[in-house]
């Protein structure tokens, strides 16, 4: 009767549940967007009520939908939007403040201040990280630090914080369960990713309470099961979720990079470029970030990363500010009808600029502009700016692991595009490898918590499922990639340091 595994994705723009086969094939699938919240420019918040009811809404539309019965899930896994941070009294569930979320810059001179006490070389030592607002322990302090009581409920015992993965899991299990996976807990800034702890010297220095912490477990494990009666989804009382992995590690598991050189580009909200160092940490002299990949089977996997905060948001950014075009569709029909931006460039540092920059101070600019240049040139600039971050990722991960890639794996919701993944396969010089299937971050937490129960027998028949879409091969001669990359270099160093007083 156990046909299926459940995928729930909480995206930085949606929630999403996917409902997965033996053959890792979508059954079934539901997604609802929820509120952008931005209170004050460089801020960025989601309401965590708002982020459970578009969850627990797509969760019983995808079953309904599909025709699917409760009895027929075997287990529930769950991947998330990562760095964003929840505190909540574990009296009442209620969240004492919106989720910060990882695009927000708030905490920036709270970061400048932790690298003026000299932290920066021992945060990079034992959690593998720079010293960022983007990660989340800075979003916990000022939480604590601003929010009224909050301190308080922390002293009593009263106050829980989590990831989303963390949110999640504590509401479907009624609060029995407060957890989280090794690669998420990576992603605070608190946790030592050698000893695989949280780090007591950091908790004390940013003065935030270890009783606060969730404990921390492997990324495929059976962490408690659906509680009786919860709203909407009463169905799935007793099913067990067992699996949680932070959204790009999923995509790295779901794209069946097990091998230590193996890596993929999500182009999602952000790029997010991944490649799995396998037992091994790699200490990066590049300006990325190393992390926990995933805990299976007893072990733990490194991989090292780069991110850009603004990919698919580039394209949102378009349609909803600019209203330039109706949907992501109309901008690659734009950007084909040129045969290139005309000489300009689009930074998109909306929200500071990550690797291997990690400029908290960027801003967004377009420069090149001429009296010749319309929307179409913009549209395709905007694609372009896209492949550029991910090409400077790429250059930096090749310097740190010694490795050229033969391929990139790429997914997300941006990688349908066919132009842009050409434009991409020109830029790296490397084939660019879409697969079938690009819902690899519910795939891999699908795998994950399949793997948990023995839904599938392991590895070697998850790599069996993997099917190719298309690749897309280089076709831009050396002399032309060189001089748009240098032109996007230039642009780069325009938009560094705009809103640092």
């Amino acid at each position: 009767m156990l046909k299926y595994i459940l995928s729930l994705d909480q995206g930085t723009t949606s929630s999403r549940t996917i409902v997965f086969n033996r053959q890792g094939e979508i059954v079934s699938k539901a997604q609802y967007e929820y509120e952008q919240i931005y209170p004050k420019a460089g801020w960025v918040e989601h309401n965590p009520e708002a982020i459970l009811k578009s969850q627990f809404r797509s969760l019983a539309d995808a079953l309904i939908d599909g025709g699917i019965e409760a009895k027929e899930i075997a287990a529930i896994g769950i991947t998330n939007q990562r760095e964003t941070t929840v505190l909540w009294d574990k009296r009442t569930g209620k969240p004492v403040y919106n989720a910060i979320v990882w695009q927000c810059r708030r905490t920036a001179q709270m970061c400048e201040e932790l690298k003026a006490q000299g932290l920066g070389d021992y945060i990079k030592e034992h959690t593998g990280l720079i010293i960022d607002a983007y990660f989340s322990a800075t979003k916990i302090k000022w939480i604590l630090d601003n929010v009224e009581g909050a301190r308080e409920l922390a002293e009593e015992g009263n106050l829980l914080f989590g990831t989303i993965d963390t949110w999640l899991i504590w509401n479907l299990t009624n609060g029995r369960v407060h957890v989280t996976d090794y690669s998420n807990a990576s992603r605070t800034m608190l946790f030592d990713v050698d000893n695989l702890c949280w780090d007591k010297y950091l908790c004390e220095k940013l003065d935030i309470p270890m009783s606060i912490l969730p404990q921390v477990a492997p990324s495929s494990n059976v962490y408690g099961a659906v509680a009786q009666g919860i709203p909407g989804i009463e169905a799935l009382a007793g099913i067990p979720i067992c699996s949680a992995i932070g959204d790009q590690q999923a995509a790295l598991f779901g794209q069946a990079c097990f091998n230590p050189g193996q890596a993929k580009n999500t182009y999602g909200t952000g790029c997010f470029l991944l490649m799995n160092t396998g037992e091994k940490r790699v200490h990066s002299e590049n300006n990325l970030v190393t992390g926990i990949a995933w805990g299976l089977n007893d072990k733990v996997e490194y991989c090292i990363e780069g991110s850009a905060f603004n990919a698919g948001s580039v394209i949102q950014w378009l349609r909803d500010e600019l209203n330039i075009i109706k949907n992501a569709p109309e901008c690659d029909k734009f950007a084909e009808s040129v045969p290139d931006s005309n000489g300009i460039y689009l930074v998109p540092a909306f929200t500071g600029l990550g690797a291997p920059y990690w400029d908290m101070y960027a801003r967004a600019c377009i420069v090149g502009m001429t009296r010749g240049t319309n929307k179409k040139h913009i549209c395709r600039a905007v694609l372009e700016s896209i492949t550029f971050q991910m090409t400077d990722l790429l250059e930096a991960m090749k310097a740190d692991s010694g490795i050229d890639l033969t391929e990139l794996r790429v997914d997300g919701g941006a990688s349908i595009s066919n132009i842009m993944m050409q434009i991409q396969a020109n830029m790296i010089n490397t084939p660019v490898n879409r697969p079938k299937c690009v819902e690899t971050t519910a795939l891999g937490a699908a795998y994950l918590a399949g793997l948990a129960i023995g839904f599938w027998s392991g590895i070697d028949e998850i790599e069996k499922i993997r099917e190719v879409s298309k690749v897309f091969l280089p076709e831009m001669p050396k002399e032309e990639r060189d001089k748009q990359y240098a032109g996007w270099k230039r642009a780069v160093e325009r938009a560094r340091g705009w809103a640092q007083d």
